[in-house]
């Protein structure tokens, strides 16, 4: 994985409510986002490259469900995390 522990800390502490908070729904969709980014990126360049194309497809999933439990419990985390991310929906 390209992510270090330094850069998941600034994640967390720019999406999240701290640098050590990994658990809540934003900081998770930030990664993911991230992670999302850097494997489409691979995929351009490798094509045939069909398990970290499973992985992105199962990374884009795991996103959509915790934005579908965000939208459903706070609509307002919901939107803002749509906001600073620039993810349409």
């Amino acid at each position: 994985m390209h992510l270090d522990t330094a850069q998941k800390q600034e994640i967390y502490k720019k999406y999240g409510k701290g640098a050590q908070d990994t658990g809540s729904a934003e900081s998770q969709i930030a990664q993911f986002t991230e992670r999302i980014a850097y494997l489409t990126g691979h995929l351009k360049s490798n094509r045939k490259d069909f398990s970290t194309q499973q992985a992105l497809i199962k990374l884009v999933g795991k996103r959509r469900d915790l934005l579908t439990y965000l939208q459903k419990n706070d609509i307002l985390r919901y939107r803002a995390i749509l906001e600073k991310l620039n993810l349409r929906k």
